[in-house]
């Protein structure tokens, strides 16, 4: 999911308490764009456990970085650098939405390229904002193809979407067990995608020093 940290999103704090408490959320992946700040910060306040992640734009398409220390520099040339990025600090490479042609996605050329490199550790099977239940059929097949652990996102940018997909598995210690754990869970959701309406809406701040 995303919050206000990332730019395409305005979810406080408050608001993320609130709705990981309605919707029963054990476990919340944070991955905002560009920047992991968000998530660490997120990580002491919230009252769930936090994954902290990144989504990044490559050429070829967004990756995730999960289980992530720091933040995937700007300006990777490629997926394969993102998510050698990744790797080098012990975090998990996570492809969102590989087949929904309404985002940057990594697509099944670029897929398979990686996955023949080792360098995919999971494949979103469902997304919460792509609403073709094809495209997330088409995911799924291609994660259980390449024998590749399948996940799930809620791709939150409101709170309300929070939990709209999700995988119910085992507790965790590790990026390891969790993905451990991703292979023998089982992936739930549907699709929430909601119209927006327009609002005025301040929100502080979050630009941190260093980031661009």
């Amino acid at each position: 999911m995303h919050t206000m940290w990332s730019g395409d999103s305005t979810t406080t704090p408050d608001e993320l308490a609130d709705a990981v408490v309605a919707s029963g959320i054990d476990v919340l992946c944070i991955t905002d764009h560009s920047t992991i700040t968000g998530a660490v910060r997120l990580a002491a306040e919230l009252p769930c456990r936090v994954v902290i992640g990144q989504e990044q734009r490559t050429p070829e398409g967004e990756i995730i970085g999960l289980f992530l220390s720091e933040r995937i520099p700007p300006g990777c040339r490629s997926a394969k650098e993102a998510a050698r990025m990744v790797r080098d600090q012990g975090g998990l490479v996570y492809v969102p939405h590989p087949f929904d042609p309404m985002r940057h996605r990594l697509g099944l050329s670029s897929l398979e390229a990686l996955a023949s490199e080792g360098l995919v550790d999971a494949i979103e099977a469902r997304n919460g904002k792509t609403s073709l239940e094809s495209l997330n059929d088409e995911a799924a097949a291609a994660a259980v193809r390449l024998g590749i652990a399948a996940g799930a996102g809620s791709d939150a940018h409101v709170p309300d979407a929070i939990g709209a997909a999700y995988v119910e598995m085992p507790a965790f210690e590790g990026p390891l067990e969790f993905l451990a754990g991703l292979r023998s869970g089982r992936v739930i959701g549907h699709h929430f995608d909601s119209a927006r309406p327009w609002r005025a809406r301040i929100v502080p701040s979050v630009r941190p020093s260093g980031e661009e």
